[in-house]
């Protein structure tokens, strides 16, 4: 496809699904479902540490980016911008935690903050708020789901992980 254009976004080094679109009406109309959070988003993270398998909860910390340090983001609850995920632990390999992270807010490194700041376990490969080396930062939007901006029809794409 020529000429796509940009929906959103992941950060560099993440993996897995993105939406482009194939018209600036597509782009508009699937701009604002994430806008307006009509966007479902599942991702996996292999985290640095173990947990309670089973665990899930929700976190919820406020972000704004750090001005000091950019392109980090500090949690900020007085100047910070609403950011809100929900985490289930889906198993333990190897000493690492694998979760299913769902974010309800789109905010910039808002997965990896939660993870290093909320559970005090950042995501494996995370150079920004981790300690541990990888090959890659193990973090992969694993599935999205939409409305097609032209039939209405509620579209759901997944691809699986390759760890």
């Amino acid at each position: 496809i020529t000429g796509c254009l940009s929906v959103h976004r992941l950060d560099q080094d993440t993996s897995g699904l993105m939406v482009l679109a194939k018209s600036a009406a597509a782009q508009a109309e699937l701009r604002r479902q994430f806008e307006q959070r009509e966007v479902q988003k599942h991702y996996e993270a292999i985290l640095e540490r173990e947990m309670p398998l089973g665990e899930e909860g929700e976190i919820r910390l406020p972000l704004r980016p750090d001005v000091d340090n950019r392109p980090r983001q500090i949690v900020d609850m007085v100047h910070g911008k609403n950011a809100l995920t929900r985490y289930r632990v889906m198993e333990n390999m190897d000493g690492h935690a694998r979760l299913l992270l769902t974010p309800h807010t789109g905010r910039t490194h808002q997965l990896r903050v939660h993870c290093a700041e909320a559970l005090g376990n950042p995501i494996l490969g995370d150079r920004l708020y981790g300690m541990q080396n990888a090959a890659r930062l193990m973090l992969h939007a694993r599935e999205l789901s939409f409305i097609h901006p032209h039939t209405g029809e509620r579209l759901c794409f997944t691809c699986t992980p390759e760890w």
